[in-house]
């Protein structure tokens, strides 16, 4: 693992509490959070043993992007991205923090994930070859596996027991969620989808889906959280090799996934060992992304920098 990931993994903030994800680490400051990305990668909800190079930080880059990007069309928990936004414990370890931190307002996490299908693909495709239909949303006959969708469906999901990603359907997400709630979630991630999905293919990227997570306001308004249309949460394919009837080459972990498939693994902890090549390849995956979406040649220690 490189030292970058090591340092992720091992160091803590004297003194504040830490709830560590499959890939964020979350300071709780009262009201305020400091979300730390780490390089650490999930597939099939298992976390590998070793990390990505730079991962934390393109991730964490390109959601600020999309956060600055949709500013006037959703409230967003940002208050600050760069390193002197962070308090001083921060500020002190910027080999640790730099370029892969921000600081957000807390607020109420609404218990759906927002998901958002412009293509047919994944557990979309395999329900879809079945029973005709996508999380129970009947679709036309004879479409491919990745064929794009007659419109974007809202599709959301939440988590099992199990800790896995659970589909549900738009009523069941009723007895979650506040109906006016659901409705403005549902507006709201197929907006901002759909601007994203065109911009995105103006830089040679389908965004073939995506999830988004919202919190809730004290005046019951909707706040887009978390990260927003990173190779975590999206699948990100390139528009020049694009070709319904097959899995499609990808930007983002989906080529961590398709090298486990080929492995005796069954799936549950611990992970297996990521070779090199697929570690370096992920990571330049991730950042051919990060450069078509914001035109930015990626430089680490320049963004660690501000």
């Amino acid at each position: 693992m490189n030292t970058e990931a090591q340092a992720i993994l091992k160091t803590e903030v004297r003194g504040l509490p830490i709830k560590r994800g499959k890939v964020r680490d979350i300071y709780d400051l009262g009201d305020q959070l400091v979300l730390v990305a780490s390089d650490r990668i999930s597939a099939f909800d298992v976390v590998m043993p070793n990390g990505i190079s730079h991962k934390g930080v393109l991730l964490t880059q390109i959601s600020n992007f999309w956060f600055e990007r949709f500013k006037d069309r959703v409230r967003n928990h940002l208050i600050g991205t760069k390193l002197t936004d962070l308090p001083e414990a921060f500020r002190a370890q910027p080999q640790v923090f730099a370029g892969r931190s921000v600081l957000v307002r807390k607020y109420p996490v609404v218990p759906i994930e927002c998901v958002v299908r412009g293509y047919i693909t994944g557990s979309g495709w395999k329900e879809y070859k079945t029973s005709g239909t996508v999380c129970g949303i009947k679709l036309p006959a004879g479409l491919r596996q990745c064929d794009k969708l007659p419109e974007p469906l809202f599709t959301p999901a939440t988590k099992a027991a199990t800790g896995h990603d659970e589909n549900i359907s738009f009523e069941t997400a009723s007895e979650i969620v506040d109906q006016v709630v659901l409705d403005q979630l549902k507006k709201t991630s197929l907006d901002l989808y759909q601007a994203a999905a065109q911009y995105a293919r103006e830089k040679g990227i389908i965004i073939a889906d995506t999830k988004f997570e919202f919190g809730l306001a004290g005046d019951g308004q909707i706040v887009l959280v978390d990260e927003v249309l990173t190779p975590d949460s999206s699948r990100f394919w390139p528009a020049d090799q694009y070709e319904p009837g097959h899995d499609q080459p990808s930007f983002d972990k989906q080529f961590v996934r398709n090298y486990l498939e080929t492995l005796d693994w069954d799936k549950t902890p611990p992970g297996p060992q990521l070779p090199a090549e697929v570690v370096e390849g992920t990571s330049r995956r991730y950042a051919e992304a990060y450069e078509r979406l914001t035109g930015r040649k990626f430089d680490p220690l320049a963004i660690a920098k501000g």
